[in-house]
């Protein structure tokens, strides 16, 4: 696996760990990517609670509680659909801090207005406190959009982390 994105994740959770602080997260185009990536260092589970891989608008639905209206309103790849995500995440783990990540990957699934590339994480915390990016990687492959999620998602937990008060 890639090492930029184990340093990172790696980093993360030795902060994590040191504000006894537990995390989840809620998958769409990353596939389980992100979860992976954290999973892939020995003793994250003392900080990583749960994943949910949620591809489809029914997984997003049953899984995390997104509503329909969202979806029928702002689409999958959307700044609403990203902190339902992440909320909802929240919401059924217990965590402290909880990131979403929805967008498209590629080669297809653009349509008007969402370009291959396009992505949008939300990030929420317990306390209230939510984070919101949108990216437009444009068409650099689908190997390097997810590659660059998981970097932004980490990046947004770590934020959280530093951040919030113990």
């Amino acid at each position: 696996m890639d090492r930029e994105p184990i340093e990172q994740a790696q980093a993360l959770l030795e902060l994590c760990r040191s504000k006894h602080r537990k995390i989840a997260v809620a998958e769409s185009c990353t596939g389980g990517l992100l979860a992976a990536t954290l999973t892939e260092i020995p003793g994250s589970s003392d900080v990583f609670e749960r994943g949910f891989v949620t591809y489809s608008n029914e997984a997003k639905q049953a899984m995390l509680g997104v509503a329909p209206a969202t979806l029928e309103h702002h689409g999958a790849v959307s700044r609403e659909t990203a902190q339902a995500m992440a909320e909802g995440a929240l919401a059924r783990a217990p965590v402290d801090f909880a990131v979403s990540v929805t967008g498209i990957a590629g080669p297809s699934g653009a349509m008007p207005g969402k370009p291959v590339g396009l992505v949008h994480f939300a990030a929420a915390a317990r306390s209230g406190r939510l984070l919101q990016h949108e990216r437009r990687y444009g068409d650099i492959g689908r190997g390097q959009v997810r590659r660059a999620c998981v970097l932004q998602a980490l990046a947004m937990l770590r934020e959280l982390a530093e951040t919030e008060q113990a």
